[in-house]
């Protein structure tokens, strides 16, 4: 839900301690999106790119958190956007195996 989504990351003990891109393999396609990883919980998010870029051929005045990773601004400048794919995946209930690659 949109209205809520902000208070996802309110929360002053939530650490964030990894984030980057990753494909998702999906029944039938494979899916471009960017995960970030906290203290409590995975949250995954769908990479999705504006058809048109903000701010005509200056990209450099969009504003930015410095606080994001260079890869995350670049993609935000480039008029890209993330959107969560589907609720909050707590740590506590979170199974990681390897798996072969492909």
């Amino acid at each position: 839900k949109e209205n809520s989504s902000e208070n996802i990351l309110s929360s002053a003990n939530r650490l964030l301690l990894h984030e980057g891109r990753l494909m998702l393999a999906e029944s039938t396609r494979l899916l471009d999106v960017y995960l970030f990883l906290f203290n409590d919980f995975l949250l995954i998010t769908k990479i999705k790119r504006n058809k048109k870029k903000y701010g005509g051929s200056d990209t450099s005045l969009i504003p930015v958190r410095p606080s994001l990773t260079p890869e995350l601004q670049s993609f935000i400048r480039e008029g890209g956007f993330c959107t969560v794919l589907d609720q909050p995946i707590p740590l506590d209930r979170l199974i990681l195996k390897n798996v072969e690659p492909v």
